[in-house]
């Protein structure tokens, strides 16, 4: 169910790949990818043939990088819209997080994975790109999910942290925000033993690049999230260093330890704000015990960068229904809908429709949506609109807040947030806070019954005038 060769086959039956050769690792994939995200369909790349490797090492990217691939990894078939996917993951997300438990991952001893294993280490073997003009190295690690271990609890989490190559091949930096459940793993189990356990998957179904890359909750493992989404559990093999799950079928992937003052410096990458980010701050580097690789590899990449990349798309509709889902655990009425602009890296940017119930309904929503721990991290604005208003249409938004939004009164700011390294307003070695405005574009509550009515013809004329003239919608 999660093979990633499995599901390339049937992404190619469905026309959704396509092969590219002879490209160099060095800028071309990275610049090929993103040429490929700016179509108004793209499609998985897969690079073969690759500048300085052997045929048959090939990179991914584009994995989620349009409705019917990404409606595919979560298991919702090939046949999806944009409206398609919002519809279905209206719930989907809840129910997954509530049924992981009985998907709970199996250890296996045996897999494809298992077909190389590697004491010498380099990393360099695999086709890895440097993706970006600014970037300071080649990065192993975008569309990874790196394992670790809750000292106290033994929970696996799969994050999604860049990884860069270090030592020519002989190790790998790994980065970690300082919030996410992976570093506080290590730093407990640094506190503890003075060394973690580490280990990553490199290349792998897109189905783990989409639990690592998204807020699941700390006490559900990604492992356990991805059999639900899949609907069978997912099969891991214990490594042979650190005893921590990897997928059993994944491509490649890498194990060994971090140690708090093992680091290298890293950066800067481009990043998912679309700004270079990093500036060879010293950064945790993995010592890289073990290497693992099925025949003929397939690395993953989901290279970020200005908006839309690798896996913007992906973000914005997870994002979406995970903030929705977690607004009606709330109570919160009148929820109309909710998106997380690609614009803004499916983080930065929430709008949320309601249908205004009562006085200060509009700021409950703002205040709840900016810090649910599911849209937390670098949110930058959030914005309140009426359920007249499609939040998916920035167009429409924007009217909105002109129309709506009286400056002196409708817009907040809260301060010292939770910001990020990768923030380009952050300033070196400086803490990681950030502001967040909160913008109320719903037509004030005390006036609902007098505001100005909105000068558009009703939908049962554009209807009757469509039939009669349906030459006009061509």
């Amino acid at each position: 169910m999660t093979d990633l060769r499995k599901w390339l086959a049937e992404a190619e039956a469905a026309g959704e790949v396509q092969t590219v050769e002879g490209a160099h690792w060095e800028l071309e994939i990275g610049a090929l990818s993103q040429v490929n995200y700016r179509r108004s369909h793209p499609k998985a790349l897969v690079f073969d043939a690759i500048k300085d490797y052997a045929s048959g090492s090939r990179v991914l990217s584009g994995s989620v990088s349009n409705p019917r691939l990404l409606g595919s990894v979560l298991g919702l078939g090939w046949d999806n819209t944009d409206e398609d996917l919002v519809e279905k993951l209206a719930v989907k997300p809840g129910e997954w997080i509530t049924r992981s438990a009985d998907f709970r991952a199996v250890s296996v001893s045996d897999g494809p994975l298992l077909s190389h294993v590697d004491d010498e280490v380099d990393l360099l073997k695999f086709p890895v790109p440097r993706w970006h003009e600014g970037d300071g190295g080649r990065y192993i690690g975008t569309g990874c999910a790196v394992v670790t271990r809750d000292y106290d609890t033994g929970r696996i989490n799969l994050g999604a942290y860049r990884m860069q190559v270090q030592d020519e091949g002989r190790a790998v930096s790994v980065n970690i925000e300082a919030g996410k459940h992976g570093a506080q793993h290590l730093r407990r189990w640094f506190e503890a033993e003075g060394r973690a356990p580490i280990a990553a998957s490199l290349g792998h179904h897109p189905a783990y690049l989409v639990a690592a890359g998204v807020e699941v909750p700390g006490d559900v493992s990604e492992y356990d999230y991805v059999g639900a989404m899949a609907g069978a559990p997912v099969r891991t093999i214990a490594g042979l260093a650190t005893g921590l799950p990897l997928p059993h079928d994944a491509e490649i992937a890498i194990e060994g330890w971090v140690r708090p003052d093992d680091k290298r410096p890293e950066g800067p990458f481009g990043e998912w704000t679309g700004y270079y980010s990093g500036s060879r701050d010293p950064i945790l580097t993995i010592d890289v015990e073990k290497v693992y690789y099925r025949d003929d590899p397939i690395l993953l990449g989901a290279p970020p960068g200005k908006p839309p990349h690798d896996y913007s798309y992906m973000r914005t509709v997870m994002k979406s229904a995970i903030i929705t889902d977690s607004l009606r655990k709330t109570g919160l009425p009148g929820l109309r809908g909710v998106w997380a602009h690609e614009a803004g890296g499916g983080r930065s940017l929430l709008i949320v429709a309601i249908e205004q119930r009562y006085a200060g309904h509009a700021r409950q929503a703002a205040y709840l949506t900016s810090q649910l721990p599911s849209a937390a991290y670098m949110n930058r604005f959030t914005v309140v609109v009426d359920h007249d208003v499609n939040p998916r249409d920035l167009g429409e938004v924007v009217w909105a807040m002109c129309g709506r939004t009286d400056p002196s009164l409708d817009i907040e700011v809260m301060k010292r947030t939770w910001g990020s390294r990768v923030d380009p307003l952050t300033l070196p070695g400086a803490v990681a806070f950030n502001s967040r405005a909160i913008i109320d574009a719903c037509r004030p509550f005390e006036r609902l019954g007098d505001f100005p009515e909105v000068a558009e013809s009703s939908p049962s004329l554009i209807a009757d005038v469509s039939r009669r003239w349906p030459e006009v919608l061509g």
